[in-house]
């Protein structure tokens, strides 16, 4: 599997990936079909809006199921091995940004379990990319849309 086509996921994250799977596979399909049923008995397809809206969601709930399908094809557990002496996907990092007191931790995650509010950030993103093989005492540079951020790696778990 080529580097770029794996897709970093943590346990939590793969079983909920499963269970919506799952949801939409059977639930939400059914649930579809009942409101695609019903805009049918209305006749006139052409000007009716339930009809085209249902179809419209029928189409974005096909396209979930395909990428969470393409994404368990491509998914890879991050292994905790724990401990390490050098940022990897799975590391949880502290960092202080230059000119800064406040220290911020980072879980570094696949995209598809970024959270950045809560801390967890995606190894795609320019944070996450700029910390990936840093090491204690470190200090790396991100390209972010606000500018260029210094951060000092201050310890890796």
């Amino acid at each position: 599997m080529v580097e770029q086509d794996v897709v970093y996921v943590t346990e939590e994250g793969l079983q909920k990936i499963k269970e919506e799977l799952a949801y939409l596979k059977g639930e939400k399909k059914h649930e579809m079909a009942i409101k695609l049923e019903a805009a049918i008995a209305q006749g006139d397809l052409k000007e009716n809006a339930d009809y085209h809206a249902a179809k419209e969601e029928q189409a974005f709930v096909e396209a979930r199921i395909k990428d969470l399908e393409d994404t368990l094809r491509r998914a890879q557990i991050i292994a905790d091995t724990g401990p390490s002496d050098v940022v990897r996907v799975g590391s949880v990092v502290t960092v202080v940004e230059d000119g800064y007191d406040d220290e911020e931790t980072y879980y570094i995650v696949g995209a598809h379990e970024a959270d950045p509010s809560n801390g967890r950030i995606s190894n795609e993103s320019p944070i996450g990319q700029a910390l990936l093989g840093g090491k204690k005492g470190h200090v790396v540079s991100a390209s972010t849309p606000s500018g260029v951020l210094r951060l000092q790696i201050k310890a890796i778990s």
